[in-house]
C-alpha cells in the first residue's frame, strides 16, 4: 500500500501527510494534550493541530526540549496556541502532579494524544518498580486517561462536542508474547524479550482504547477512544537502543519508509477528521480503519487488563 500510494475509504494513504488529512479543518475550539510532544512524530502532531487552530499542551518528559519545540513552531505559526508541561510517564508521582497541575489550570479537554512511547528498551524497571515499556507505554497512559476522563466528560458536555481520546499502538503489537499479555510475569527478567515486551505493550494500547471505547458508549458519554498504527517512520529517536538497526533504517528508510510528516498523519486524522466522527473502539493504519491482531479483539482480554490496570495503578 505504502509503495503505491494506494488509497482506502477515507481517501488517504500511508503517503498522506498530517497537514493533508486535516486539511481545511478549523480547531480552533479545541484544546488537545499531546504527550510525548517533544520529538519524532509528537512535534508534527503538535505543529499541525496548531495550525489547525487547537490549543495544545505538551506534555513532555524534558521541558527544555519541550520550550525549544515550541519555539520553532511559533516562529513558523505566530498565532499558535502551545503550553509546555512536565510529564514522565513511567512515574505515576509524575502523571499524578501533571493531572491535579491540568486540572488547577481550568483548561478544558478535547483531545488526549497518547503518543509517548518507548521501543525495545533492555529489561528495567520503572520508578514504581514494573517493567519499562509497560510502565511508560501503557500503564502511564492508561492512569492519565483516568485521571483527565472527568475533565474531558466535563468538556464534552459543556461544548457540546465530541471528545476524543487516541493512543498511538503499533503494527508491533501482533509480535507481543504467545499469551498476550503476561499478568503474572510483568517484571520476569528471565523471560524478557526486548521486541516481545514492546510488542506486548502496544497490544496494551489497543485493548485499552478498546474497552475505555465501551465503558463510553455504555455511559453514553459523548467521547470515542481509538488506536492507531503510525507507520514504520524513518528519523524518530524510538530506535535508540538499536544502533546497527537505527543505523541501517537511516540508510534505507528514505526507500521503505515513511517520514515524519507522513508518520503523523494517522493521529491527526483520528483526531480531528470529520470522517471519525462517532467512531469509538477501532483501530486505525494509514488513515483508515485497519484490522488488528485476533488478541487485540479479544474483548475479555481488554477486560482483564483494565482490572489488572486499575490493580497496578491504585495499590491497596
Amino acid at each position: 500500500m505504502w509503495i503505491f500510494g494506494w488509497k482506502g475509504p477515507s481517501g488517504f494513504s500511508a503517503s498522506s501527510t498530517a497537514e493533508e488529512v486535516t486539511q481545511g479543518i478549523d480547531g480552533s475550539a479545541l484544546t488537545a494534550i499531546v504527550t510525548g510532544a517533544s520529538s519524532g512524530i509528537g512535534v508534527e502532531t503538535t505543529r499541525v493541530l496548531a495550525l489547525r487552530g487547537v490549543h495544545v499542551v505538551m506534555a513532555v518528559r524534558n521541558a527544555d526540549a519541550g520550550q525549544n519545540v515550541k519555539e520553532s513552531i511559533l516562529k513558523e505559526i505566530p498565532s499558535a496556541k502551545i503550553d509546555v508541561m512536565e510529564l514522565d510517564l513511567s512515574s505515576m508521582a509524575s502523571v499524578r502532579k501533571f493531572a491535579s497541575q491540568y486540572q488547577s489550570s481550568n483548561l478544558p479537554l478535547n483531545l488526549l494524544i497518547n503518543n509517548a512511547g518507548v521501543m525495545a528498551s533492555p529489561f528495567m524497571l520503572s520508578q514504581d518498580k514494573i517493567e519499562l515499556q509497560f510502565a511508560t507505554n501503557h500503564l502511564g497512559h492508561f492512569l492519565l486517561t483516568d485521571l483527565l476522563l472527568e475533565t474531558m466528560k466535563r468538556t464534552a458536555r459543556e461544548s457540546d462536542i465530541e471528545g476524543r481520546i487516541v493512543n498511538v499502538s503499533s503494527e508491533g503489537h501482533r509480535i507481543a508474547y504467545s499469551e498476550g499479555i503476561r499478568f503474572d510475569k510483568i517484571n520476569d527478567e528471565s523471560g524478557y524479550y526486548t521486541w516481545y515486551a514492546y510488542g506486548q505493550s502496544k497490544l496494551a494500547n489497543i485493548l485499552h482504547a478498546k474497552e475505555l471505547a465501551r465503558r463510553l458508549k455504555e455511559e453514553g458519554v459523548e467521547i470515542t477512544a481509538n488506536s492507531l498504527h503510525p507507520g514504520a517512520i524513518i528519523s524518530t529517536n524510538l530506535m535508540r537502543h538499536h544502533g546497527l538497526i537505527n543505523t541501517v533504517g537511516q540508510v534505507l528508510g528514505k526507500y521503505f519508509l515513511k517520514n515524519i510528516p507522513q508518520g503523523a498523519a494517522t493521529t491527526c486524522y483520528v483526531a480531528l477528521n470529520p470522517q471519525v466522527k462517532g467512531v469509538s473502539g477501532e483501530y486505525f493504519l494509514d488513515s483508515n480503519i485497519g484490522n488488528p491482531s485476533a488478541k487485540a479483539k479479544d474483548a475479555d482480554l481488554a477486560k482483564k487488563l483494565w482490572d489488572f490496570s486499575c490493580t497496578l495503578t491504585n495499590p491497596k
